[in-house]
C-alpha cells in the first residue's frame, strides 16, 4: 500500500503510523526527541481526553500525551493495520453509503433517512477473500466543490491522496444527478468504483438500469447492490478485488470548455467563480449523456411520494399531522414507561441492600457504606430507572419516523416561523429530540450547516422540557391545579401539561429570535435540503441502533455525572452543623431569594442539587424536609400531596415549582454535551443562563399576578 504523509493530529484513534519529520520550536523538538519521537519511530494513537484536549499515544512501550499544537509538529506516514488496503466510502447524502459501510465493517454506524448523517470520518475492518481492507465512511457530499465544514473533510481526504481506492455510492433512482460527484472523484482518484445502491428500490418504483452498458460508458468499474442484503458484501469486495488486481481504469473525461478546469477550493474558500459555474454545467452534462439509455425511464416514479406529501406537507393537514404525530409519540414515552419504570427502579433499589451487606462483609466503615449505598448507588438508581424506559421509548419511534422519510418534512413546514427567527427549519428537529434528552438534542444540532444557527439550536434546546422534568410537571399538576389525584389519567392534568409545553416552545422560538438579533445576529442561511423518498423503516436495526446509539449513550453520561452528585447529597445530608445538616442550612439560606420567586429555600436547593439530572428534583426537595439524609420515595401520589401541603405549598407554589422546572439551567449532561459540541465554555455558561433568566421572569410574573389577586 501507498503511504501518505499527515500531522500526527490527524492519525485516527486505534492506528499506527511512522514518524517521517519533527518541526516546532528548537526546545519543543528537542523534548520530543527526548521523548523518542525520532524519525523511523513507530506510534500509535489510543485515544483522547474527556475534555476533547490532548491525546495518548504509545511509542517504544511506553505512553505519552501530547496537545494538538503539539502532535500537529509531527509528521507521519500511515501504516494500515495488517497491512490493509484503505478505501474511501463517498457519495451522496441520503444514498445508503452508511448503511453500506455497516454491511461491510460490521461496526453498526447509525444510519437514517436525512440527509447529512455522517458528519465526520469513521473507520472499520472487513477481509475479503483476498486482502484486509481499511474502509473509512466520509460525511455526504454533493459536490467536491461544496464547502461546508463536513464537505470539506470528505474533499480533503480525497485530494491528499489518503486511500488507494475509493468507492462512490449512488442512488439508483437518482443516478444521473449522483455522476456528478463520481465524475469529479475519477479526476483526483485513480481507483474508483462505482455502486449503485437502492437496487430493490429502484426496481420497485419502476426503473430498469443496464449498468454494464454504464460501464462501457463511464470507463470503471459499476456495480449494483441493495446494502441490507447480505449477498451486497461479497458482490462488493469481490469488484474491489478486481480493481486492486488490474491496472488503474481509464475513465472518460469531462469536456470542460476551454479554459475552464476542475478547481477545488480551499476550506473556507468563498462562493465559486463563472469558471466553476462553467465546470458544473459540463459535469452534468457528461451525466445526462452517460445516463442515455442507462436508466428506463429517465426518473423514477414518485406519484405515492407527491400523494403523500400533499398530505403531509400540505397547507391544511401538515401543521395538525405533525403535532398529533409528535403528541402520539410523546404520549407512548410518558405512558409506556411507567410500568418498566418501576420494575427497574424495584430491580436496582433491591440489590442496595445487597450492596451494603457486601462492603460490610469487606469491613468498610458505616460512613463509607452510607456513602457508597445510600448515596452514589441510590441516586444512579433513580435516575437510570427514570430516564431509561421513556428514553428507550422515544428515541426508536424519533428513529423510524428518521428513516421513513419524515423527519426532513418537519424541517420543511417549520422553516418559515424559524426564518422568521432568522433562524433554520432543522432546528424544530433538535427541539422535538430534546422532548426525550436535550443532551441528545443538542447533539441532533449537528445536522444543521451553519455554524451561527447551529449555535442558536443549542442554546435555546434546554428551553424545551426533556423527559426528567414532565414527572414533576404531571405529579404536580395533577395534585395542585387539575383537583383530582389521579395524576396521570385526569383530563385536566393533559391540558396543564400541554399548555406548559406550548409555552417553552413559544419562549424557544423568542429567545431565538432575540439571540439571532444580538449575540448571535446575522441573516438566515440558505435553507437547501433534499426531501427524501419514503421508505419503509427498517425496524429491526433501527430499534436496536437507536437503543445503542442514543438511549445507552445519553444514559451513560447521565450515570457518570449521578454517582458522584449523590454521594455529595449525601454528604450534605449527613454533616451537621449546630444540631442541623448542611442541607438545612443551605436551604435557610436561600429562603429569601425562594419566597421571591414564590417558592422557598429548599425547593431551589433541590434545583441546584439536581443539576445532575431533573428526575431527582422533587425527591431532593422531600428528603430537606423531611430531613431523612437521602433519598426517599413515597409511596403514592396522595403522601406525595400531603408532604407538600404541610410545608405550606399552595396552587400558586405548585406553578411557581412547575415553570422554574420548565425553566431553569441544563442537567450537567447537556452543559458537558455543549462544552463538547461547541468547544467553548462562553456558550456553555449563556446556555445555562437563559433558561435561567426566563424561568426567574416567569416566577415574578406569576408572584406579581398572587399579588394582584390577593
Amino acid at each position: 500500500m501507498g503511504k501518505e504523509n499527515f500531522s500526527l493530529r490527524q492519525l485516527p484513534v486505534g492506528e499506527s503510523a511512522r514518524v517521517t519529520a519533527i518541526g516546532g520550536d528548537s526546545e519543543l523538538r528537542r523534548r520530543l526527541l527526548d521523548l523518542g519521537l525520532v524519525p523511523g519511530t513507530e506510534i500509535c494513537c489510543l485515544g483522547e481526553s474527556p475534555g476533547g484536549g490532548p491525546r495518548a499515544y504509545r511509542l517504544r512501550g511506553t505512553v505519552i500525551a501530547l496537545r494538538s499544537s503539539e502532535s500537529e509538529t509531527v509528521e507521519v506516514e500511515g501504516l494500515s493495520a495488517q497491512g490493509a488496503v484503505r478505501v474511501a466510502l463517498a457519495g451522496n447524502p441520503n444514498v445508503g453509503k452508511s448503511s453500506l459501510f455497516n454491511r461491510l465493517t460490521g461496526l453498526r454506524q447509525h444510519t437514517g433517512n436525512w440527509p447529512g448523517k455522517t458528519v465526520a470520518l469513521t473507520s472499520g475492518h472487513c477481509r475479503s477473500a483476498k486482502r484486509d481492507y481499511l474502509l473509512t465512511d466520509l460525511p455526504g457530499t454533493y459536490s467536491l466543490l461544496a464547502r461546508s465544514a463536513e464537505e470539506c473533510i470528505a474533499r480533503d481526504f480525497l485530494r491528499e491522496g489518503r486511500a488507494e481506492a475509493v468507492i462512490v455510492v449512488c442512488d439508483a433512482c437518482s443516478l444521473e444527478r449522483n455522476l456528478n460527484l463520481a465524475l469529479q472523484v475519477t479526476e483526483i482518484c485513480d481507483r474508483v468504483l462505482l455502486c449503485v445502491n437502492l437496487m430493490d428500490e429502484a426496481k420497485r418504483r419502476g426503473m430498469k438500469l443496464d449498468l454494464k452498458k454504464l460501464a462501457e460508458r463511464i470507463g470503471i468499474p459499476v456495480i449494483g447492490v441493495t446494502a441490507h442484503k447480505k449477498s451486497s458484501r461479497r458482490l462488493l469486495l469481490d469488484a474491489l478485488d478486481r480493481l486492486l488486481d488490474g491496472d488503474p481504469p481509464q475513465p472518460c473525461r469531462v469536456a470542460y470548455p476551454e479554459g475552464a478546469a476542475l478547481r477545488l477550493p480551499a476550506a473556507g474558500a468563498g462562493c465559486g467563480d463563472a469558471g466553476e459555474e462553467l465546470c458544473v454545467q459540463a459535469l452534468y452534462r457528461t451525466a445526462e449523456a452517460l445516463c442515455e439509455g442507462v436508466c428506463t425511464p429517465r426518473y423514477a416514479d414518485d406519484r405515492r411520494d407527491r400523494r403523500l406529501d400533499r398530505v403531509l406537507t400540505g397547507r391544511l393537514l401538515a401543521w395538525p399531522l405533525m403535532l398529533l404525530l409528535l403528541a402520539l409519540v410523546f404520549w407512548l414515552s410518558i405512558v409506556g414507561a411507567n410500568i418498566p419504570s418501576q420494575w427497574l427502579s424495584t430491580l436496582l433499589f433491591s440489590l442496595e441492600g445487597k450492596l451494603s451487606l457486601g462492603l460490610g462483609a469487606l469491613g468498610a466503615p458505616d460512613w463509607l457504606r452510607g456513602l457508597l449505598c445510600e448515596g452514589a448507588w441510590r441516586v444512579t438508581a433513580w435516575v437510570v430507572s427514570v430516564m431509561l424506559p421513556p428514553m428507550a421509548i422515544f428515541f426508536p419511534l424519533f428513529a423510524l419516523l428518521e428513516d421513513a422519510g419524515y423527519l426532513p418534512r418537519v424541517a420543511y413546514n417549520l422553516d418559515r416561523p424559524f426564518e422568521a427567527c432568522r433562524a433554520c427549519g432543522k432546528q424544530s428537529l433538535c427541539m422535538m429530540m430534546g422532548l426525550g434528552c436535550n443532551a441528545a438534542g443538542v447533539t441532533g444540532c449537528r445536522i444543521i450547516d451553519s455554524e451561527r444557527e447551529r449555535l442558536l439550536a443549542v442554546l435555546t434546546n434546554a428551553l424545551v422540557p426533556c423527559n426528567g422534568r414532565f414527572p414533576t410537571l404531571i405529579a404536580l399538576s395533577g395534585l395542585f391545579l387539575a383537583g383530582s389525584v389521579g395524576a396521570g389519567q385526569s383530563l385536566l392534568t393533559a391540558l396543564w401539561v400541554a399548555g406548559l409545553l406550548a409555552l417553552s416552545l413559544g419562549m424557544s422560538f423568542a429567545m431565538t429570535a432575540l439571540l439571532g438579533r444580538t449575540v448571535l445576529r446575522g441573516r438566515p442561511s440558505a435553507f437547501v435540503l433534499e426531501l427524501p423518498p419514503y421508505r419503509m423503516p427498517q425496524i429491526g436495526r433501527v430499534l436496536v441502533r437507536s437503543l445503542l446509539d442514543r438511549t445507552l449513550f445519553v444514559l451513560g453520561r447521565a450515570a457518570a455525572v449521578a454517582a458522584p452528585a449523590g454521594a455529595l447529597l449525601w454528604l450534605l445530608g449527613h454533616w451537621s452543623v449546630g444540631g442541623e445538616s448542611l442541607l438545612t442550612h443551605l436551604a435557610g439560606a436561600l429562603d429569601p431569594l425562594g419566597l421571591l420567586l414564590g417558592m422557598d429555600g429548599a425547593i431551589l436547593l433541590g434545583f441546584l442539587l439536581g443539576l445532575p439530572a431533573n428526575e431527582i428534583v422533587l425527591p431532593v426537595i422531600l428528603m430537606i424536609y423531611s430531613a431523612a439524609g437521602s433519598l426517599s420515595e413515597p409511596s403514592s401520589a396522595a403522601e406525595l400531596g400531603g408532604i407538600l401541603a404541610s410545608q405550606g405549598w399552595t396552587a400558586w407554589t405548585a406553578g411557581a415549582v412547575m415553570l422554574f422546572s420548565l425553566f431553569h439551567w441544563p442537567c450537567s449532561t447537556t452543559l458537558w454535551t455543549i462544552r463538547k459540541e461547541t468547544g467553548r465554555w462562553r456558550w456553555v455558561i449563556l446556555a445555562a443562563l437563559l433558561p435561567t433568566l426566563c424561568g426567574i421572569g416567569c416566577c415574578l410574573l406569576l408572584r406579581l399576578a398572587q399579588t394582584w389577586v390577593g
